[in-house]
């Protein structure tokens, strides 16, 4: 299990992921860019393993299409983009002089996935010790 100055560390780390999810903006951009599907650190397309799953779009969009599907201005969405890309959500690949972002997993998912275990874990050992309630420590 880890130690609390781990635990803050870790909890900092996600702070990120955090920030990017927490905007409504952010996640319809996600939401977007979900149509062209979910790729690993290879880029391969995860999502594809799904049945019966069929991308919208080849693999990502860029910021003209983002734009068109949320209405919102490009200095918006690249604004937005630059978060999610920090965050390890969104990565970018170069096609000529274009640039197409996509919804990836990255570190920072597999951080979140380590703190959720961690906290899990936590939960789990405080229900097994007894509480001063009941041993009659108060």
């Amino acid at each position: 299990m880890l130690e609390a100055g781990d635990f803050n560390k870790l909890f900092r780390d996600c702070m990120p992921l955090f920030i990017a999810l927490g905007d409504e903006v952010r996640l319809s951009i996600i939401g977007v860019l979900a149509s062209t599907g979910l790729y690993d650190d290879h880029e391969t397309n995860i999502a594809a393993l799904l049945e019966g799953y069929r991308p919208d779009r080849a693999h990502g969009m860029n910021v003209k299409e983002i734009t068109e599907q949320t209405n919102l201005s490009r200095p918006a969405i690249s604004h937005h983009l630059k978060i999610l890309k920090d965050a390890g959500l969104v990565n970018v690949r170069r096609e000529g002089t274009s640039n197409y972002y996509y919804l990836t997993i990255a570190d920072s998912t597999k951080e979140l996935r380590r703190l959720g275990t961690y906290l899990q874990e936590l939960l789990s050992s405080a229900k097994e010790q007894p509480s001063p309630m009941n041993t009659g420590n108060l």
